[in-house]
């Protein structure tokens, strides 16, 4: 699994429904904006990995302003939506290839027990997008701080 992980001041995401409506699915204040991709031959070790590290990852300030503290540690939310994307190969030509990432069902099943596993870690706020909608994802980037994570880089 791979995850682009953003720690924002607010973040939001809204679906665009085919009629032309727009409905929020997902708000978050201080957190984590997490964009999650499954790929193909994912495991529920690679699941675990990617679970782990977004609530643990240290990249809030402490009172000496180092980055010491999980998602965990503020009480913050996190905001997940899945992002097939994150395992496009634009390597030959100018169109990537998405063939590295994981078949839609099984993709979805991942992302909602990525959802649970985070709300079972204790995370005070767990949102998400809608899987394989139309979204517009807006967010508040803090610092700014961005982190890549790739289970198959992890262990």
């Amino acid at each position: 699994m791979r995850a682009v992980v953003q720690r924002v001041t607010r973040a939001r995401v809204t679906v665009r429904d085919a009629d032309g409506g727009e409905r929020v699915t997902g708000v978050i204040e201080r957190g984590l904006m997490v964009l999650l991709g499954a790929g193909a031959g994912d495991t529920a070790t690679d699941l675990a990995y990617i679970v782990d590290k977004i609530a643990n990852l240290r990249i809030f300030a402490d009172d000496a302003d180092k980055m010491n503290r999980s998602v965990l540690d503020v009480g913050g939310g996190v905001l997940v939506v899945s992002q097939f994307t994150l395992y496009g190969d634009a390597r030959q030509g100018r169109r990537p290839a998405f063939t590295g990432a994981l078949e839609p069902v099984a993709a979805k099943m991942l992302c909602e027990q990525a959802l649970a596993g985070l709300r079972a870690a204790g995370v005070v706020r767990v949102e998400a997008g809608e899987f394989a909608a139309d979204m517009a994802v807006e967010l508040v980037n803090d610092g700014p701080v961005t982190i890549l994570l790739d289970s198959r880089k992890g262990f």
